[in-house]
């Protein structure tokens, strides 16, 4: 059975209630997993929802910043939520459907504006939330598994307008880079996207300082879609619907779709 998967930042699933709706109605994922939610889980619109055929959720939820959650046409069931680092923020949360594929939806830390962990504490703790995540990841291999999310990492140099110029920017680093990939190898997760579009220039996230976000095309690929071995090569038809960034009232990241035949 394909199973569409879908993640995106939504920057306030209350304020862009309506553009929710407007991707589910139009593209009809099967799991839409959200970042950046900005609510509390009994504050999340879910009646609209439900009226398009999305009567199930697992989220994790915080008044006014963070907050994660999946949204599904099929019955889910919560299996886990971590505060990695320890920093009380709501970042992440694991849905299994009845077949058995698990679902981490997360939302990794920004990082702030200096790659300095000395002077910058957010830095610091986007670091030490990577290290967990590797760890965590290490200690209890997963299987049957997709991991989605707002990664705030853009590792390849053509997941970026220009290399050079974004080496010193938080989300493109080295080091930033390097803990990603840790996270990938400790859990042996197969970057899906990049499976399917292995080459070019590939963006999802366009800053809202640029009103010609379009033109300027000055994007960062920052939302991923990973799989575990066994289900990779059942996956296809990857894609990034760049039009939702010009929407009306839109978050500054687009939607990324991956469908998985299980």
């Amino acid at each position: 059975m394909p199973i569409t998967v879908c993640t995106w930042n939504i920057n306030s699933v209350r304020l862009r209630e309506p553009i929710v709706l407007k991707l589910l109605e139009e593209e009809q994922p099967d799991i839409l997993c959200l970042q950046e939610c900005k609510s509390p889980v009994d504050k999340i619109p879910t009646e609209g929802f439900a009226e398009l055929g999305y009567s199930h959720m697992v989220a994790n939820g915080q008044k006014g910043y963070n907050g994660v959650a999946i949204l599904s046409r099929l019955p889910i069931t919560e299996v886990g939520r971590q505060d990695f680092a320890s920093l009380g923020h709501a970042r992440h949360i694991a849905g299994r459907l009845e077949n058995g594929l698990t679902v981490h939806n997360f939302y990794v830390p920004a990082g702030g504006d200096v790659p300095d962990r000395e002077v910058n504490e957010k830095f610091g703790q986007k670091l030490d939330y990577l290290t967990e995540m590797r760890d965590w990841f290490a200690a209890q291999p997963p299987k049957k598994s997709i991991l989605v999310g707002d990664l705030n990492i853009a590792p390849r140099e053509d997941d970026v307008w220009n290399h050079k110029n974004l080496l010193k920017i938080v989300s493109h680093t080295p080091i930033e880079v390097e803990h990603l990939a840790q996270v990938q190898d400790a859990g042996n997760w197969v970057d899906i996207t990049r499976q399917h579009i292995p080459e070019g220039l590939l963006y999802s996230w366009w800053s809202y300082r640029a009103r010609d976000w379009s033109d300027a095309d000055k994007g960062r690929r920052l939302d991923h879609i990973w799989a575990t071995p066994d289900i990779a090569p059942d996956s296809h038809s990857s894609r990034i619907l760049r039009p939702a960034r010009g929407w009306d009232k839109p978050s500054d990241h687009a939607p990324v779709f991956a469908t998985f035949d299980l």
